[in-house]
């Protein structure tokens, strides 16, 4: 099938496919006379793994251990496991990040006065002063799974 078809059956956008393949996470296709990608069932259900994958909030890296996993079916478990117990470790941290950032919008909103200019805003203070205390607490290595993303990568 073309890269049309393919990302009609999985739902995922051209680009995205091409990304995948540039990235190693989708082998390249054989191409047909005309030059073509051909993509086989294989590639397909690759497709579906991955994307299932990054439903789950998995990083490529993390797809990549699993894709490697998958091509040794004989092997123990459980490496897979451990890598699902990091995931649901950084999972459980996510929502207690997210907790805590709902707080944050709650308080600024609740500084907000119904009446007033921008510059009495409290929410608009309230900002300014925010995001210099969150720059300070959080780098972007903490975003993920440790070992699993370079700084800045999500």
């Amino acid at each position: 099938m073309k890269i049309g078809e393919i990302a009609k059956h999985s739902s995922v956008a051209v680009e995205t496919i091409r990304y995948y393949e540039k990235i190693g996470l989708l082998p390249a296709p054989d191409r047909d006379a005309s030059g073509y990608r051909a993509y086989r069932t294989a590639h397909l259900d690759r497709l579906l793994f991955i994307k299932r994958c990054r439903n789950l909030d998995m990083a490529q890296d993390e797809i990549r251990e699993l894709i490697r996993f998958s091509e040794n079916p004989d092997a123990d478990c459980h490496q897979v496991d451990a890598l699902l117990a990091r995931h649901l470790d950084h999972v459980r941290v996510r929502l207690k990040e997210l907790a805590h950032l709902e707080k944050t919008l709650q308080q600024l909103q609740k500084a907000c006065s119904d009446t007033g200019t921008v510059q009495e805003c409290g929410i608009l203070g309230g900002l300014s002063s925010e995001m210099e205390d969150l720059h300070n607490k959080h780098s972007d290595q903490d975003n993920h799974v440790p070992g699993t993303h370079r700084p800045g990568k999500g």
